[in-house]
C-alpha cells in the first residue's frame, strides 16, 4: 500500500517505520499519490505564533483573546486539553484553566505570517482559496508533471517548510472533494495528515455526526435532530425531494453531502464579503475615553485585515451591545473605498456619536463591507478632505516601520486608552 514519510518525504510501501530516515511518521492509504484535492488548517494559529516569538511559553497553556467577560480566539493545545474552546467565555476558561498565560491578539503579525504561508501554497498551484487566516482550500490537479511528485508529497512538504521557515505547524485533508478534504483535516491535529478516498467515502460517513457538515451549527442541528437526522445514515433514508421540502435548499446540499458529493470549485476568486473585529468589555461601559480608544484598535485591526488581503471596503459598520443585551447597528457607505485605520476610525467614529446616548455598552464592533480590490482605492486621495493624503502616507509609513521593527514600533496615543 503506498505510504510517505511526513519527515523525510520518502514514498514507499507500507510499514511501520520510514525505510530511509527511521521516522514513524507515514501516511498510509492506498489512493494516497492520485487524490488531489487538500485542505490545509493551521494548529492554534494565534497561539502557535505568539510560542514562536517566546520560547519560554512553549509548554504552557497560552490563550488568546480578551480578560474576563472576553471571548477566546485561539487556545494552544496545552489548554485545549484543560477543555479550553475557540469562542468560549473568557470567564470560563479561565475557570477550567487558572494558570493561562491570557495574550491579546497581535493581528497585524498573524496577517503577515498568514501572507508568507498562502505564498508558500501558491508556489504549488494558483488554485488557493482562502477561508480565514489559518485555513485554506488547494486543488493541485495537473502539478504532478509540473513539479515532478504528487499532491501528496508537494503537502508535506508545504507544512514541514512551514514548521522550518515560520515556526507554526499545519493539518492536512486530502481527498477528491472540498467537504471531505476539510472534514479530514480536523481528524488529527495537531500535524495531521489524514487521507479520505473515493472508495472508501460511503462507509466513512455512513455512522459519523451531521455536524461533521461545515455550517451545521446548533440550530440547525436542533432542526435535524427533530426530524430524526443525527447520522449520515439517517440522511441517506430521506429522499431528495422530502429533503428539500423539509429544508428548502439546505435538503439539496444535505442529500448530496449524505453521499459524499460536493461539485463545489476550488475558486482563487472567491470573494471575501467583509472583514471585521469587536470586544467585549470586562464590565459595561459609557466612558467616552475607553470606547474611543476600542474604536481605534478595532479599525486598526480591521485595517491590518484588509491589507493583508489587498482589499479595501464601500462600507464601513459599527455594532454595540447595550447592557440589555439589544444589539444595535449602524453602517455608512464611503465615496471611496477604503482600507485605511484613519479612515475607518473617523467613520466608526461618527456612527458611533449616533448611538452614543445608547449606552452604557457591553460589546463594541467594527467593520468593513462591500470590498472590492486595492487598486480601486483613488490615487489623488479625497477631494473633500485635504489632510486625508497626508494622513494616509502618515499610516503607510508607521506600517513599514512597525513590519521592520515589530507592531509596538509605533503606537498611536489613542490607542493607550
Amino acid at each position: 500500500m503506498p505510504s510517505l514519510c511526513r519527515d523525510c518525504l520518502t514514498p514507499g510501501d507500507t510499514a511501520a517505520r520510514c525505510p530511509a530516515c527511521g521516522s514513524p511518521r507515514l501516511v498510509t492509504h492506498p489512493e494516497l499519490f492520485t487524490l488531489t484535492i487538500a485542505h490545509m488548517d493551521c494548529d492554534a494559529f494565534y497561539a502557535s505564533v505568539e510560542k514562536r516569538d517566546r520560547p519560554d511559553l512553549a509548554d504552557k497553556p497560552v490563550i488568546i483573546g480578551g480578560r474576563h467577560r472576553g471571548v477566546v480566539s485561539t487556545a494552544c493545545y496545552v489548554a485545549r486539553i484543560r477543555g479550553v474552546r475557540s469562542a468560549m467565555p473568557m470567564f470560563q476558561a479561565l475557570k477550567l484553566c487558572p494558570d493561562a498565560v491570557v495574550l491579546k491578539p497581535r493581528m497585524s503579525l498573524y496577517a503577515e505570517v498568514s501572507r508568507l504561508i498562502r505564498s508558500m501554497m501558491e508556489e504549488l498551484t494558483p488554485a488557493v482559496q482562502p477561508l480565514s487566516l489559518d485555513e485554506a482550500f488547494l486543488d493541485l490537479s495537473g502539478t504532478a508533471r509540473l513539479h515532478g511528485q504528487p499532491p501528496a508529497v508537494l503537502l508535506a512538504r508545504l507544512v514541514r517548510r512551514m514548521k522550518e521557515e515560520l515556526g507554526v505547524t499545519g493539518s492536512i485533508g486530502l481527498s477528491h472533494n472540498k467537504f471531505l478534504a476539510k472534514v479530514a483535516s480536523d481528524l488529527d491535529k495537531p500535524r495531521g495528515f489524514r487521507v479520505i478516498g473515493k472508495a472508501e467515502t460511503a462507509a466513512f460517513l455512513h455512522d459519523r455526526p451531521v455536524r461533521l457538515i461545515w455550517g451545521i451549527g446548533p440550530a440547525s442541528q436542533e432542526s435535524l435532530e427533530r426530524a430524526g437526522i443525527r447520522t449520515f445514515a439517517d440522511l441517506l433514508r430521506w429522499d431528495r425531494p422530502a429533503l428539500h421540502a423539509r429544508f428548502g435548499s439546505m435538503g439539496e446540499r444535505l442529500w448530496h453531502l449524505a453521499r459524499g458529493e460536493d461539485h463545489r470549485r476550488v475558486s482563487a476568486d472567491e470573494p471575501v464579503k467583509s472583514i471585521s473585529n469587536e470586544t467585549t468589555f470586562d464590565t459595561d461601559t459609557a466612558d467616552p475615553d475607553i470606547l474611543d480608544g476600542h474604536i481605534w484598535r478595532m479599525a486598526e485591526k480591521v485595517a491590518d485585515r484588509a491589507k493583508a488581503r489587498g482589499l479595501a471596503g464601500r462600507v464601513v459598520t459599527l455594532k454595540v451591545k447595550k447592557a440589555d443585551h439589544a444589539i444595535l447597528t449602524r453602517r455608512l457607505s464611503l465615496r471611496d473605498p477604503a482600507q485605511l485605520a484613519d479612515t475607518i476610525y473617523r467613520t466608526a467614529r461618527g456612527l458611533y456619536d449616533q448611538v452614543v446616548n445608547d449606552g452604557p455598552f457591553r460589546l463594541l464592533g467594527c467593520g468593513l463591507s462591500q470590498l472590492v480590490p486595492e487598486t480601486d482605492i483613488r490615487a489623488g486621495g479625497d477631494l473633500l478632505d485635504p489632510t486625508a493624503r497626508q494622513r494616509g502616507e502618515a499610516e503607510r509609513a508607521a506600517d513599514r516601520i512597525r513590519a521592520r521593527f515589530g507592531a509596538d514600533a509605533i503606537v498611536k496615543g489613542r490607542a493607550l486608552r
